[in-house]
């Protein structure tokens, strides 16, 4: 870690200049909050988590599997492999219909022998001492067993570990062997090599994958990264994007059916963020989908949060896409509709009707209580509501309690948002998507922006948002600015139902976009400030609001001050969250109205950094992060100083 005075002295002077405000330096604020009558509840899912497969979120991120085109399905069919000797690519009597294509390894001279290699996703990570499960589909082309050598080799090419797995027969069977990394590389391989000359087999679906995964699941997810989303204790799970949804043809958007059943027969997709930026192309970039909805609505139900699956509307990405030529037409959404139909069957149905009976298949023979579902992702324009428009009638005729959520766009304001709420109020959707990536003085200047929200309207889920500074890192400064903005979304509980901040994941080898809430590399975990904020959010969410003003105002900004408070029911709590994005201590006096007289216990997290380009690294992981302490307050009235640039949250315990 570096040290911390000289990282004050350089970087100290920063906080005069860097954060707007406004009002005098030395005025004292009084903060009135009102307990006596709680107000809006706070929905279970205000704080949720979107996922998105976008820099390289799922394969080589929290779908754990370590081998690249395990099935030899992309379009360049060995890339990810390195093949030696005689190594050729086949797909009659296939092993797997939606997955045909095999590799067939020969080895016809001792001069040249025959193998193959992955690299997995810019390097397999391996841990020491773990235990690592390969398989494969495997058959021999002649009457003779083929011995195949399976070995772990590290980055200096020194042989960690190997296994001999002999296939024998022509038909398909499934072979496995467990090895040991005696050291940890983040950078290893695999290697196949055919030992015996004249030997000749077909190899299908080579896998491998860490024994330890999240619930030590065969074939689960990445456990760490899982561990990073429960421990924010999300409400709500959006899956599975995001632009991904409508991919860039119509033909390439993500379909909910391929993802489900047996991994080795679901077919691939080609990401649409394997070619959307220039400047960061990945080319080998592809969704194996052994992440799929199965496994969302598992991980959902796990970590705790409502589901809420997004489905394609019937157009692709209008960013590419302009025209009604290359979308579904209305007349022809009938597949598209019962996609969606099908999806609530095989998430809620019981396990006689036909979708419900593949969930129970699957493992899971009780329903995982589907309650929303999201119909288009960003779509905009006359073209958008005419579709969701069949989708309404339908999933309300048949699901009359699915809760349905449709979109305003790609944009937080201008023509086309405001005519996406006209429609969706107009179709009568119960809530409604709303994106923001903007920079911190968007952030600071919309905390307000909810107050003027109809709360007899639809509800609004913000479902992608995110600071981006000029430098488009994860620092503090923008931490700061999004728990500014918080404090308006949990103030608005009455009309902010869900939030999501997004993306989710980004590989440190392997991003595309950034900032993101979770940076990750094969085998370690970086929390972003911004994810602390969340968590402080989500675990601090009490049950209702409770009216916070100063001179009879919300604090949206005054002297640099943004707050909220909200109460806990269920422990009798009064939790307050307060931002002060100015470059001065502020001396904020609280008077709390029906609270018990003192002095009271509570918790102080204390969320400051000496710099606003400062963030979390993998060098530095724990360079922002909040401090707890605890502390004793006088009772009703008591005075704080708050840091300059800090976000803090004080729990009050009862007596």
């Amino acid at each position: 870690m570096k040290n911390t005075m000289m990282r004050i002295l350089r970087t100290g002077m920063v906080l005069l200049v860097w954060f707007p405000f406004l009002g005098a330096f030395g005025q004292e604020i009084t903060i009135d909050v009102d307990a006596r009558k709680p107000g809006a509840p706070i929905q279970p899912t205000m704080w949720g988590l979107f996922f998105e497969d976008i820099n390289f979120g799922a394969d080589g991120g929290l779908y754990a599997e370590l081998i690249k085109n395990r099935s030899f399905e992309f379009d360049n069919r060995l890339m990810g492999w390195e093949s030696f000797g005689e190594v050729s690519i086949h797909e009659d009597n296939p092993c797997f219909d939606r997955n045909p294509r095999y590799v067939r390894l020969s080895y016809t001279t001792e001069l040249n022998a025959t193998g193959l290699e992955n690299r997995g996703f810019s390097g397999i990570g391996l841990k020491a001492g773990e235990k690592y499960l390969f398989s494969l589909y495997g058959r021999t082309s002649g009457e003779a067993p083929v011995v195949l050598l399976v070995q772990l080799v590290s980055r200096s090419n020194v042989i960690l570990n190997a296994k001999e797995i002999t296939i024998t027969g022509q038909e398909w069977q499934k072979y496995e062997a467990e090895l040991t990394s005696p050291l940890t590389d983040a950078q290893a391989r695999l290697r196949i090599l055919v030992k015996a000359r004249g030997s000749s087999a077909d190899l299908d679906h080579i896998s491998l994958f860490p024994a330890k995964t999240w619930k030590n699941r065969p074939g689960g997810l990445r456990e760490d990264l899982v561990q990073a989303l429960a421990d924010i204790k999300p409400g709500l799970f959006r899956f599975p994007g995001g632009c991904i949804v409508e991919g860039t043809t119509i033909d390439t958007r993500y379909q909910w059916k391929n993802t489900v059943g047996p991994v080795e027969n679901r077919p691939l997709n080609i990401n649409r963020w394997n070619y959307t930026f220039a400047h960061r192309r990945f080319p080998d970039y592809y969704q194996s989908l052994g992440l799929g909805f199965y496994e969302y609505f598992l991980l959902s139900e796990e970590i705790g949060a409502e589901p809420l699956p997004v489905l394609n509307c019937g157009m692709s990405c209008q960013f590419e896409n302009n025209d009604d030529h290359q979308h579904c037409k209305v007349e022809n959404l009938e597949p598209y509709i019962r996609d969606a139909l099908d999806l609530v069957e095989f998430a809620n149905g019981p396990v006689t009707s036909h979708w419900g009976k593949l969930r129970s298949d699957m493992g899971h023979p009780a329903p995982f209580n589907l309650k929303y579902i999201a119909i288009g992702n960003e779509q905009w324009g006359e073209l958008y509501p005419e579709r969701l428009g069949p989708f309404i009638d339908a999933l309300r005729a048949r699901y009359p309690d699915i809760r349905i959520v449709g979109s305003s766009g790609p944009y937080p304001d201008g023509k086309e948002f405001d005519y996406g709420w006209q429609e969706m109020r107009r179709l009568k959707a119960d809530l409604v998507d709303e994106h923001y990536y903007r920079p911190p003085e968007w952030f600071l200047a919309n905390a307000a922006r909810y107050d003027r929200y109809d709360p007899q309207g639809p509800k609004v889920f913000a479902g992608e948002y995110a600071c981006h500074t000029p430098s488009r890192k994860n620092s503090f400064e923008a931490a700061l600015c999004e728990a500014a903005f918080m404090t308006g979304l949990e103030r608005n509980a009455a009309v902010v139902h869900m939030t999501a901040y997004a993306p989710l994941f980004a590989h440190y080898d392997n991003w595309q976009w950034r900032p993101d809430l979770i940076w990750f590399d094969n085998l370690n975990v970086v929390k972003t400030p911004s994810w602390y904020v969340q968590q402080l959010f989500s675990t601090r969410k009490g049950t209702h609001v409770l009216t916070t003003t100063s001179g009879e105002k919300p604090l949206t900004g005054q002297n640099g001050l943004y707050a909220s408070s909200v109460t806990d029911k269920k422990t009798g709590e009064i939790i307050l969250k307060i931002a002060n994005t100015s470059p001065e201590t502020r001396n904020v006096t609280y008077r709390i109205r029906g609270g018990e007289k003192g002095p009271l216990t509570a918790e102080r997290y204390l969320l400051t950094s000496p710099g606003k380009e400062d963030e979390n690294t993998l060098a530095e992981p724990l360079s922002v992060v909040p401090r707890k302490e605890e502390i004793t307050l006088t009772g009703q009235e008591f005075t704080l100083s708050l840091e300059p640039a800090s976000f803090q949250v004080f729990v009050i315990h009862p007596k």
